[in-house]
């Protein structure tokens, strides 16, 4: 069973995530973008021009069980290591994410940290509310707690999994998204299916990565080749948890 560019992206959007399938062959030859390339050789040059990008924004969601349901995120990352974007559980909250060199700073609001402290006893959920809502926090990006998140901001990590994907997608219809031309790649495992979007003008980049799979369902858009990442540290009162709560 081959990795999926599916799969290659999606392991990274939260550190924990495993999508993975079989791409059908389709042997055909037809005209128009990618003329006489297969579904597997135009995924093939997705996945290596999108490995080969200095940066992209990655918004959408996912399923990771490990983690407590479904992720949302919306995060700008590059081969540096720096990432900037938010994140959400299941839709309740949402937390700032920066990461500059080897710190990163996180904001949660208090909707987010109530949903993250639903087990705990209330007087816990209420300190951590006081101690840390719509406050911005710091902590080193080696520290053993931080390397997940740390390892989801470089991009080389997030597309680790392309290298020697060796793909038989089946080609679709050629469509817009976003306004940008793009050939519809399909795959099915069983009865899950996976669909990518690649675009056919430029750069044959990954657009879109959607998965139909019952138990690890997954939508991710992707945007923002080679563009600066907003990454600055906050301005203000930054809690430095390293110190604050060692």
């Amino acid at each position: 069973m081959r990795r999926t560019a599916l799969a290659a992206l999606c392991i990274a959007a939260a550190a924990t995530f495993s999508l993975t399938g079989c791409l059908p062959g389709d042997k055909d030859e037809p005209k128009g973008p990618f003329a006489g390339l297969t579904g597997g050789e135009i995924a093939d040059k997705a996945v290596k021009a999108t490995s080969d990008a200095d940066s992209l924004r990655m918004k959408g969601e996912v399923q990771d069980d490990s983690a407590g349901g479904t992720v949302q995120m919306d995060m700008a990352m590059n081969k540096k290591g720096d990432c900037a974007g938010t994140l959400s559980m299941n839709g309740e909250g949402e937390a700032e994410l920066i990461k500059v060199g080897d710190t990163i700073y996180m904001k949660y609001d208090e909707a987010f940290l109530r949903a993250q402290s639903k087990d705990a006893p209330k007087e816990e959920a209420d300190l951590a509310v006081e101690w840390l809502a719509d406050k911005w926090t710091k902590t080193s990006a080696t520290a053993e707690d931080s390397k997940d998140i740390a390892s989801f901001c470089d991009l080389d990590t997030v597309l680790a999994d392309f290298e020697d994907v060796n793909s038989d997608a089946t080609r679709g219809k050629t469509t817009e998204l976003d306004g940008t031309p793009a050939i519809v790649l399909d795959e099915r495992d069983g009865k899950d299916r996976y669909t990518l979007y690649v675009a056919t003008e430029g750069k044959p980049y990954l657009l879109r990565v959607v998965s139909k799979s019952a138990d690890e369902p997954g939508d991710l858009v992707f945007t923002d080749y080679n563009k600066p990442v907003p990454a600055e540290a906050p301005k203000g009162k930054v809690i430095d948890l390293d110190e604050d709560f060692s």
